[in-house]
């Protein structure tokens, strides 16, 4: 039944070691470091595929929105809306958001508007363009590095090198129905560069993030993995049976809604575990109760067996000898009659006293509880024993006064105690053969004290002498027709009314004592709590 042992057997005792790969705190700072390698190729990657072809079409959009706008500035100023100078006004706010070159002449070749300072070149790639019929074909270059991206009624975008200023140039030009030419130029800057440059850049801040991330991931994954490993703690001394130990945290995240959880799981499970183990112990008692019941009722029936065993064949014998005729005469006829009577007679006291006994430990007999006089009771028991010690030549001497100490318990089971006590000192009395009875104030008790002269009980009995039917002295006891049962009286008793009793060996004998309750308490109180206990 030992449930608890052999639990504390199979399971481990130290708590299980996380390793660094599988701990939270190195896969929170891999999951975040793989996140910011992810995110800064993702970045190299776009960069390099997606750039230049977005920045393209950002400036072709752009050089075709500001045709339109130029365009409509030009109507207004054909038509005689608005002036040469707010004309020149508004294209100048028009095209510097577009960062566009723009040139705009008349039939006759004169510019009418110019944001350059290459004017003159600008007029002569018109000349050469409306004028030289340079052919081109779509989306393809020429000797003058020149390719039409698109082309229509209203104007061509086109995309040309510059050798002198070794760049490239989005160029569109148009010509308006009275005979007005614009060209706008805008210059290329050299996408690779930017971008060969800024994926260096980004390189150098992905390895900086990279690092930083890391660190931050490393102190973030400790902060969160902390009260983790604190709540595995707790847990791994949980699982010892250590239900002393509490989280402590005022979190109110989940993680401490799990940590009070587990403090409640930790009062429930140490209280379930309280009554079990209580529930354990009383069974645990009551098989021993019931081994020591069991063993106790074995020996008893032994005993009984034992004890019954003599008599019965005596009475027996004789019996059948009367019945034969064996006694003659009268006096063997009477004396066959008085052993048969003698041992009948010792038989009616062992079962009585079995009887008295089991009433006792039962607690089936309700004491009458009464004041009395414990000196004069002492007189009288000694005073009725006194010719039975002295046909043994045994000194009986009581050592106090006739009467005046009062006391509270049952009159006839006290008596019934002194009796077995000197019944018990007389069968034993050895060297100079005395017995001494005396009492003694012990607070609220008074205690009875029996001691006679003659050999010390072993240590090892002191315990037993207080079992039925255990005798020390097997012959002797027989001799006497002794049965081991007083002293198991006096013990019941005792324990009946929740009073002591015990042996105390001296270097000259043996001294028995028991307890009854004083004068000092009240006789009403003494009568409830000796009812309660019995």
């Amino acid at each position: 039944m030992q449930v608890f042992q052999k639990y504390n057997n199979g399971r481990k005792t130290d708590s299980e070691k996380v390793s660094l790969v599988h701990s939270i705190r190195f896969r929170i700072t891999a999951l975040i470091g793989a996140i910011v390698l992810g995110m800064t190729c993702t970045l190299l990657l776009l960069n390099t595929f997606m750039v230049e072809p977005y920045y393209l079409s950002t400036k072709r959009k752009d050089m075709v929105t500001a045709y339109g706008e130029v365009n409509s500035v030009m109507n207004d100023y054909m038509s005689g809306a608005i002036s040469k100078d707010d004309t020149t006004k508004q294209l100048d706010q028009m095209v510097s958001p577009y960062s566009v070159n723009l040139v705009i002449v008349d039939s006759s070749w004169e510019v009418i508007y110019s944001n350059t300072r290459d004017a003159g070149m600008m007029l002569q790639k018109i000349q050469e363009t409306v004028l030289g019929g340079i052919p081109l074909r779509d989306g393809e270059g020429d000797n003058n590095n020149v390719t039409i991206i698109e082309k229509n009624d209203s104007y061509t975008l086109q995309k040309s090198y510059d050798a002198r200023l070794n760049d490239n140039f989005y160029e569109l030009w148009g010509t308006y129905g009275n005979g007005t030419t614009l060209l706008m130029r805008m210059p290329l800057l050299s996408v690779r560069d930017t971008i060969v440059m800024t994926n260096r850049f980004i390189q150098i801040a992905g390895i900086l993030i990279f690092v930083i991330g890391l660190v931050t991931a490393s102190g973030l994954s400790g902060f969160i993995s902390r009260p983790i490993k604190h709540l595995s703690e707790i847990a791994s001394r949980m699982s010892s049976l250590d239900f002393d130990v509490r989280y402590e945290g005022h979190d109110r995240s989940e993680i401490g809604v799990l940590g009070r959880k587990m403090n409640d799981m930790s009062e429930s499970l140490e209280e379930t575990i309280s009554e079990l183990k209580s529930a354990n112990t009383q069974l645990q008692r009551d098989i021993e109760r019931k081994t020591e019941i069991d063993n106790m009722r074995k020996e008893f029936l032994s005993n009984v067996s034992h004890d019954l065993k003599t008599p019965i064949a005596l009475i027996q014998g004789y019996a059948e000898g009367l019945r034969d005729g064996i006694a003659d005469d009268p006096e063997s006829s009477a004396y066959y009659c008085g052993v048969i009577l003698d041992e009948s007679k010792k038989m009616n006291i062992m079962v009585r006293r079995l009887l008295d006994l089991n009433q006792i430990e039962f607690g089936n007999e309700k004491p009458v509880m009464k004041r009395f006089d414990l000196a004069q009771l002492l007189h009288d028991c000694v005073s009725a024993n006194r010719l039975t010690a002295q046909k043994d030549g045994i000194e009986l001497v009581y050592e106090g006064p006739e009467s005046g100490i009062d006391a509270w318990s049952d009159e006839t089971k006290v008596d019934e105690m002194i009796t077995n006590y000197l019944s018990n000192a007389i069968h034993y009395a050895a060297g100079r053969k005395q017995i001494r009875v005396w009492e003694t104030d012990e607070g609220t008790n008074r205690r009875v004290h029996v001691f006679n002269t003659g050999n010390p009980i072993p240590d090892e009995e002191t315990d037993r002498i207080w079992e039925k039917f255990y005798k020390i002295d097997k012959a002797r006891t027989l001799e006497y027709g002794g049965n081991g049962i007083g002293l198991s009286i006096v013990k019941a008793i005792c324990d009946s009314y929740g009073k002591q009793c015990g042996v105390l060996n001296h270097q000259d004998g043996v001294e028995f004592w028991f307890d009854v309750d004083g004068s000092a308490l009240d006789g009403h109180d003494i009568k409830e709590t000796a009812e309660q206990k019995s």
